[in-house]
């Protein structure tokens, strides 16, 4: 059935039983369309209008076929009430065993059909009580749906009988379910991932979603434990709503908030953007999430509790549990702040209002210890402690140095204290960054988990530099203008240089934190899109930085934010290349010299390829493969470990680096540097010497006969290239990605004395260097060396080119290269 948008109906009409299946059809479709009703009234609205329609038909069904000992029972979503637009129709068929299996099966199919006609998604099940409690006992999932069962038909003593038993199965059956669910639970975290944190989230099954808010009702109806309540029920209608726009915008049964259609979904529910659903979804699942944490700990408790608890006979030889176990230890972890049942709480004694200290300190206290900060203890601090002066006290600032210092333990806490507004309170400016979504396939988090994460990976670098403070404080502080207009790496100095003044760091700290947040990317962006050997590119960063002291801080600072941000930030090549940077900078620091720039001597391999390249006309190759150190230990034998070092030599001619690197792309080789220089080996005129760094884009490495072969072809003109590199796009399916941002190049002024920095931005793609290589060839510009990076779908790459004089372009030239360029990309 097509959802359309039609003329509303009035109340009356949308509340009347519907008359057969065009009846009821026509009155939900209005009823999906009354602008005036959305949310929890609509789903109500449209379960009271279904239970009408299916009453009157099974009323109908048992006239014909004569049952009479049925009930028709609503289960799952429909049971609670809580039909979205594309719902399935959760339903059971329930009889008593004197009804012949003939006759149900006649009754069932005069009710289901009907459904089906209309096209409506319907999960049925046709079962006696007993039959239904058996079928729950051995599967969770039904279980879990009986539940919620609710009459619509037919004997509401069958139904009610259905639902005592099922509610008391359930209750005895708690201690052995309880853990399944919780398994269950878990299992479907690691296959969809966290809903808060997700860029297309599943608003139902990710972590933090609708089953989780499902699975803590079935807790509560255990009797065993029960979730915070506050703002869950709020939590679970913000995403029923955003399901309800979805499937109204898509006309689909998806629970996937899609990229494409997250801006149509906002504008449904009345929202500024997509950013703002996202900020919505993400805040929603985190409550949920978090009830989920505390919830199960609770449930871990009872259950460790009632198995701890002895047991003694009674008079008549029933087994009856005994007096209740000693209560457990309370253990000691800081001023007001002791372990209990395997939470961090607050110590008897403890008095929040007279201690402005102890929130940050108990969460240090709980991190420190890889303990859970008790729900009780964070409410209580949160409605109880008094704000800390300005500038803090010492203590205040070492405590929160303490629990970002915690590592992974931090995370916990620190979203337990968010979960209850401690954070905001403490850092204002968080609030900008809370929820907020980062729209790049590189990073894995919202802003302000990446910051959190950045802290993680730094408290592990701190044995490395000489003021682990500033670098844990940089690295909670270093996106922190995200939240601002304009370049967060900018605003971000402003807002770091005032919360560290207010957190007490003296005034020289503050300058040092600020240049951190400032320039958190120059040592990453240099490293990667700039010659290490041009002297300009050393001599720039050793300006920025100042010291060595300041040095080891932005490198640690680097580290840990790539490795923050997701695996295609960081890589075994980054790594060599930025400690390669790091050296260069350091030595100049400790007072060496900048080195003059002066032509590169070809090394003995190189002067023997150029040689046989002239006298043959080559080209000429040699691969050289190579395994990179892991920084993380990790295996080098994965793709990312192998690496080749290609040298070519060949004859100079027109567009060189536009050919071998279509080739190299044709090998799925994915080209990371390239140098390219003159020589003239024999006196017979020049030949290029191209070295490239380049890295399989697999895993296996080409065979040199190949590459060779397929170079020459190229170079003689009777390899297409280009035809190529279409048929290889043709045979893999696309994946459905958002239109790209157009191409961007730039003229990099000032960043070299010896060529003209050229950087191209645009969307990576299979011969993306192949189509700027013949770009620049067409300009008449030479290319000495380039820098290639790519982050997620995002290519970086910078071109070091110099005229046909071999001199820099002049300021005007570069220019117009920069926008031919760009041109020929669009």
């Amino acid at each position: 059935m097509t959802e359309s948008v039609e003329a509303k109906a009035d109340d009356e009409s949308a509340a009347g039983t519907p008359e057969g299946p065009s009846g009821y059809a026509a009155a939900r479709l209005r009823l999906l369309n009354e602008e005036a009703r959305s949310g929890p009234p609509r789903r109500s609205a449209l379960s009271g209008l279904t239970d009408r329609w299916l009453a009157g038909l099974a009323a109908g069904a048992a006239g014909e076929t004569g049952v009479a000992g049925y009930a028709l029972v609503a289960v799952g979503g429909y049971g609670r009430g809580e039909l979205s637009p594309r719902s399935d129709l959760d339903l059971l068929l329930l009889y008593d065993g004197s009804v012949a299996k003939d006759r149900i099966s006649a009754l069932a199919d005069r009710i289901w059909y009907p459904v089906w006609d209309l096209g409506l998604d319907l999960d049925h099940s046709v079962r006696t009580a007993a039959e239904a409690r058996e079928t729950a006992a051995e599967d969770l999932k039904v279980q879990l749906g009986l539940l919620d069962a609710r009459h619509i038909a037919g004997d509401p003593a069958l139904t009610a009988s259905l639902r005592t038993a099922t509610l008391a199965d359930w209750r005895n059956q708690a201690p052995k379910r309880l853990p399944a669910l919780h398994e269950l639970c878990q299992e479907r975290a690691e296959r969809q991932g966290e809903l808060s944190y997700l860029l297309e989230p599943d608003l139902k099954e990710a972590r933090g979603g609708l089953r989780d808010a499902t699975a803590l009702r079935a807790v509560a109806a255990s009797w065993l434990a029960d979730a915070p309540r506050d703002g869950l029920e709020e939590a679970r209608t913000r995403l029923l709503d955003a399901r309800d726009a979805l499937h109204l915008v898509t006309g689909r049964a998806t629970d996937r908030l899609a990229l494409q259609e997250q801006d149509q979904v906002a504008e449904a529910l009345g929202l500024l953007d997509a950013d703002a659903l996202l900020r919505q979804v993400y805040e929603a699942a985190r409550t949920i999430s978090y009830a989920a944490d505390v919830t199960w700990r609770e449930v871990g408790r009872v259950l460790r509790s009632r198995e701890a608890r002895p047991r003694r006979r009674g008079l008549l030889g029933i087994g009856r549990s005994g007096p209740a176990a000693t209560p457990a230890e309370r253990t000691p972890l800081a001023e007001g702040v002791v372990e209990h049942e395997g939470e961090a709480v607050l110590a008897l004694a403890a008095k929040p209002e007279r201690d402005p200290v102890l929130p940050l300190r108990a969460a240090a206290a709980a991190a420190q210890a890889g303990l859970p900060l008790s729900l009780h203890a964070v409410r209580r601090l949160a409605a109880a402690a008094r704000p800390l002066p300005v500038p803090w006290p010492a203590e205040a600032r070492e405590q929160l140095l303490t629990l970002l210092g915690a590592g992974e333990a931090t995370v916990q806490v620190w979203e337990a204290l968010e979960a209850e507004g401690i954070i905001t309170r403490l850092l204002p400016d968080w609030e900008r960054v809370r929820c907020r979504p980062q729209r790049n396939a590189v990073h894995r988090w919202t802003v302000d988990r990446h910051l959190v994460e950045t802290a993680v990976r730094a408290s592990g670098l701190t044995r490395r530099v000489g003021r682990p403070d500033l670098l844990l404080m940089a690295a909670l502080l270093h996106d922190i203008g995200k939240g601002w207009p304009g370049d967060h790496s900018e605003a971000g100095e402003v807002i770091a240089r005032d919360v560290a003044t207010r957190i007490g760091f003296d005034p020289a700290d503050v300058e040092t934190l600020a240049l951190l947040v400032r320039h958190h990317l120059l040592l990453i962006e240099t490293a990667t899109r700039r010659d290490l050997d041009d002297p300009v590119t050393v001599k720039g960063v050793a300006d920025v930085v100042r010291d060595s002291g300041t040095l080891e801080l932005l490198h640690a600072l680097t580290e840990a934010d790539a490795l923050a941000t997701g695996p295609a930030a960081w890589s075994n090549w980054r790594a060599s290349l930025l400690s390669d940077l790091v050296k260069r900078v350091a030595e100049l620091l400790a007072g060496g010299e900048v080195p003059e720039p002066a032509a590169a001597e070809p090394t003995a391999e190189e002067e023997r390829l150029a040689v046989e390249a002239a006298r043959t006309g080559g080209p000429v190759l040699a691969l050289h493969a190579h395994a990179e150190p892991d920084p993380e230990g990790g295996d080098e034998n994965t793709p990312e470990g192998l690496g080749v070092e290609l040298l070519l030599a060949v004859p100079d001619r027109p567009g060189l680096l536009a050919q071998a690197a279509g080739v190299l792309a044709l090998h799925r080789l994915t080209v990371r540097a390239a140098d390219l220089r003159s020589v003239d080996p024999i006196g017979e005129g020049p030949v290029t010497l191209l070295s490239w760094r380049v890295a399989a884009e697999y895993g296996a490495l080409p065979e040199a006969a190949r590459l060779r072969t397929d170079l020459g072809r190229a170079f003689d003109g009777s390899l297409d290239i280009e035809a190529r590199l279409a048929e290889r796009e043709a045979a893999y399916p696309r994946r459905r990605t958002l239109a790209a941002p157009p191409p961007r190049v730039t003229v990099a002024a000032g960043s070299s004395q010896v060529a003209t920095v050229i950087e191209v931005r645009a969307q990576d793609a299979p011969g993306l260097l192949h189509r700027i290589g013949y770009a620049l060839a067409a300009t008449g510009v030479n290319v000495r060396s380039a820098r290639i990076s790519t982050l997620g779908a995002n290519a970086v790459d910078a071109f070091y080119v110099v005229g046909a004089d071999g001199a820099p372009l002049g300021e005007v030239r570069a220019a117009e290269v920069a926008r031919e360029v760009e041109r020929a990309l669009r």
